[in-house]
């Protein structure tokens, strides 16, 4: 059986207070692509993991997240997952976050089991309690607190990458650390990551400029810590003209919510 890790996008991400753990607030709402890496699992007599796909050059099977997912879940049981990895590595779309909860939804069905409880999930990964239900909603806290929104499924979506990966903690140490406000409309809201992210890596800006000034594009953000950039179109035919047009040198999918 197989199932796909859906591509996350944060359409708006606000950071707030750093709280006593040393950790900060976030006020986030979560959105996903229909397409995204793909997970196929089987049974087994032991535990193993396979890795192909256009980016699976950037990934070790040793210590990766579907494993850590699939041991959680296993307690001595076998299985044979294969990994299609087909989104960018460290780019701030939910990658190995999503590959987790895919393999975790996969494996409750081949074993028949339920799910880890949320503590468990949130231990591989903050995002990964959010990849699991792969459902728009807000987020706040550590991630840990959820929350409906309005739907978004069927908007058309592209994403561009320019194919440099990014460090999170890289990011987040060169944040300026000002709370800039709550969350309320998501559509009004920012990426409070973004700044820190161009500076890195100026490419950020230029993609970011380029899909606000796409014909149909309602709007242009950054995903979580970058680098991957999206726009939101109002139309499929607005969206397919974009794709058409983004540099080569740069990863593209276009996509819908889901």
């Amino acid at each position: 059986m197989s199932d796909t890790a859906y591509a996350k996008v944060n359409l708006a991400l606000h950071v707030r207070r750093r709280r006593d753990d040393g950790y900060h607030d976030l006020e986030t709402v979560f959105a996903f692509c229909a397409h995204g890496d793909r997970v196929e699992v089987t049974t087994a007599n032991a535990m193993s993991l396979t890795i192909d796909g256009p980016f699976a050059a950037g990934l070790e099977v040793e210590g990766n997240l579907v494993l850590r997912a699939a041991d959680l879940m296993g307690q001595g049981r076998g299985a044979a997952i294969r990994l299609t990895k087909n989104l960018p590595i460290a780019s701030g779309i939910g990658g190995g976050s999503a590959d987790a909860a895919a393999a975790l939804r996969l494996l409750s069905q081949l074993w028949d089991i339920p799910l880890p409880p949320l503590p468990d999930q949130r231990a591989l990964g903050a995002d990964v309690p959010a990849c699991v239900v792969s459902q728009t909603m807000r987020a706040e806290g550590v991630g840990d607190t959820f929350t409906a929104v309005v739907q978004v499924a069927g908007t058309p979506i592209l994403l561009v990458n320019p194919r440099i990966p990014l460090s999170t903690a890289q990011v987040f140490a060169g944040w300026d650390g000002q709370d800039r406000g709550a969350l309320a409309e998501w559509q009004a809201g920012r990426n409070d990551l973004e700044s820190t992210a161009r500076a890195l890596i100026p490419e950020i800006a230029t993609i970011i400029d380029w899909l606000a000034g796409q014909p149909g594009a309602t709007m242009a953000r950054m995903s979580g810590s970058g680098a991957t950039c999206f726009a939101l179109f109002d139309s499929i035919a607005a969206r397919d003209a974009a794709h058409a047009a983004v540099l080569p040198r740069y990863w593209a999918m276009a996509s819908t919510l889901r």
